[in-house]
């Protein structure tokens, strides 16, 4: 009876049950978060892997035919190819949450009004988090995006970049990765289809005076400050959402 090869000296995975590929591919998962790959970082050949594992090519194809459908990695072919990292674990999750709400969001099965009752409860503790852990150059950023937006139209290129990012920052400031992840959505899919839906009948003013708050309770540190003008900030998208479908 055949024997399965044997593990490359010094490997990283552990041979998984006969035809586990489940099990391959998780340990795959675990190992890029442990070692904190990043995209673009070669993981090896197709060969040196399943050596590793102790087994077949075709069993190991499988298990990474599964981080591709995740989005995890890449097979680069040629000379200069192998298995590369495409995404982190945490930008992979953040992706794949990301499509599922635009889908559920284009065929109807969730309101742009429940997406924006969903961010109510994520961004604001976000928005408090951040104001907690926020450092001198998250301060900076944030000015900076606040000043990007000025003289600039709701629904302008200038004004739409200024805003995500400011967002974006907030996000990295609250310094959770799982919660950054969960949040992504709402740059990605809710934030462009809200811009599309009530750019018009938004106040530009207003929307950076609520921005200028939040921004004073990071600067101030004043976690409770913060979480109350983040909530005031959706809580008036979210009204303007409703006088427009009023109308």
């Amino acid at each position: 009876m055949a024997t399965a090869p044997p593990r490359r000296p010094g490997g990283h995975f552990q041979p998984p049950s006969p035809g586990a590929s489940e099990q391959i591919a998780w340990q795959i998962r675990q190992y890029l978060e442990e070692q904190h790959l990043k995209p673009g970082d070669r993981l090896g050949t197709e060969q040196e892997l399943a050596d590793e594992f102790g087994v077949s090519r075709p069993t190991l194809r499988e298990a990474l035919r599964l981080l591709s459908a995740s989005q995890l990695i890449r097979v680069g072919r040629g000379r200069a190819g192998g298995i590369f990292v495409a995404r982190t674990p945490s930008e992979g999750m953040r992706a794949n949450l990301s499509e599922s709400v635009a889908l559920m969001l284009a065929a109807d099965t969730i309101s742009m009004d429940e997406l924006l009752d969903a961010r109510l409860s994520l961004e604001v503790p976000l928005a408090g988090r951040a104001a907690a852990n926020a450092t001198d150059e998250t301060v900076e950023r944030l000015e900076a995006a606040v000043k990007a937006a000025e003289g600039h139209a709701p629904g302008t290129e200038p004004f739409n970049n200024a805003d995500t990012e400011f967002h974006q920052i907030l996000a990295e400031a609250a310094g959770n990765v799982l919660l950054r992840g969960l949040t992504g959505w709402i740059l990605e899919v809710l934030q462009p289809s809200l811009i599309g839906t009530i750019s018009g009948d938004v106040d530009q003013d207003l929307i950076l005076d609520q921005h200028r708050a939040i921004l004073r309770a990071v600067r101030r540190r004043q976690r409770g400050a913060a979480e109350k003008a983040m909530r005031a900030h959706i809580e008036y998208l979210t009204e303007t959402l409703h006088n427009k479908a009023d109308r």
